[in-house]
Parts: structure tokens; C-alpha cells; sequence
């Protein structure tokens, strides 16, 4: 036998309530006056920033090196919590990690270095003679008639002390001097002849 299910009817919905009246309290609120603004409180100056100032240095004992010029000595081998224990920054093994690793200069290692890698050129003249330049235009600072040797152009700056000097043509030159020299170029010898002056070659 096959059993009927049990309907069951469901409960009416309750009536809704009544809205309740306004409560009294805010009708006594807005009955009352509003309250008086508050008095605004007085701003309190601000403090300007003042710029850093560093004291300025009375004496050889006030200076000091600039920040982060520098630095603490690096102490390799003091345990393991300073980074730089055990192995003391050489790793483990190999030749770089044995007392007394030396190479020599441009070793790589092994492979071939940069100074025999290179391709070379020509040679370097062993008694190669650098000499001070001066040019005509230099010489024209001078007075008319002045004796111009490797002394006075030294003392006018022109050359350095102990060095052979060479005059060359560029510029022209509108005086009479007599210059002394290790070397002229033709041009320098025709321009110092052309303005009425005299060239003399000193030796070495």
C-alpha cells in the first residue's frame, strides 16, 4: 500500500504591526534653539626649519673626512655571523685559497693575456729628441731689437727649463729680434729674416 504524504497547511502571515508614532524625543529636539559655534582656537605658530648648519672649522683639530669617505677596515676570518668567517672571502680550495698565492703581472689565469693577445707595431727610438715648440706668433710679445733665447722663453712660460727648443712658422711676427734656438723650420728662418731679425742655431 502506498502511503499518502501528510499535507500540512502553512501558517497565515501575522498582520504588520502599526508604524509606531515619532518618537518624542525628536520632536523636543527640534523645538530646542541649536547650539552657539565654538570658538575657533587660536593657530599656534609654526616653527621655520632650520637649515642644517655645520659649524664652521676653527683649526686643523675641527676637520674631519666627509661622510661616508671612510670606511671600517674589513676583519675577514671572525666567524660566521660577519659573512666573512671560515674561508675568510677565498673559498675552498684552489691555488688562491693557500698562504702565500702570488702571479705575476698581467696573469689571466691561464688564457692568453691581454698585453701578448694585442698585435704590436714599430718600435720606440730610444734616442728620440722631444723639443719645446714655439711658434712666430709667440715670439711677437717680445720687445723690437730683444735678444730671444732658450732662458727668456722660459722665464715668459713659453718652454720648460733643460729642454732643446724648435721655432716654427706659425704666425707672423712684425719685430726685429735675435733669436737663438736648437732648431728653425725654413719658414721660421724666412719669416725672423723677413722682419729684419737674426737667427742663431746653438748646438746640444
Amino acid at each position: 500500500m502506498v502511503e499518502k504524504k501528510k499535507t500540512t497547511k502553512k501558517a497565515a502571515p501575522a498582520a504588520k504591526r502599526p508604524a509606531k508614532a515619532a518618537p518624542r524625543k525628536a520632536a523636543a529636539k527640534a523645538a530646542a534653539p541649536p547650539p552657539a559655534p565654538r570658538a575657533a582656537k587660536p593657530e599656534r605658530p609654526r616653527k621655520a626649519a632650520a637649515a642644517p648648519s655645520r659649524p664652521a672649522a676653527t683649526g686643523v683639530h675641527d676637520l674631519a673626512p666627509a661622510a661616508g669617505a671612510t670606511h671600517y677596515r674589513k676583519r675577514v676570518g671572525r666567524g660566521p655571523g660577519s659573512g666573512h668567517g671560515k674561508t675568510a672571502g677565498r673559498g675552498h680550495k684552489g691555488q688562491k685559497s693557500r698562504s702565500g698565492y702570488r702571479h705575476q703581472r698581467g696573469f689571466e689565469g691561464g688564457q692568453m693575456p691581454l698585453h701578448r693577445r694585442l698585435p704590436k707595431r714599430g718600435f720606440t727610438n730610444i734616442f728620440r729628441v722631444e723639443y719645446e715648440i714655439v711658434n712666430l706668433s709667440d715670439l711677437d710679445r717680445f720687445d723690437a731689437g730683444a735678444a730671444v733665447n732658450p732662458e727668456t722663453l722660459a722665464a715668459s712660460r713659453l718652454t720648460r727649463k733643460n729642454r732643446p727648443v724648435k721655432i716654427l712658422g706659425d704666425g707672423k711676427i712684425q719685430k726685429a729680434l735675435t733669436v737663438s734656438a736648437h732648431k728653425f723650420s725654413a719658414s721660421a728662418k724666412a719669416g725672423i729674416e723677413a722682419a729684419g731679425g737674426r737667427c742663431e742655431v746653438l748646438s746640444r
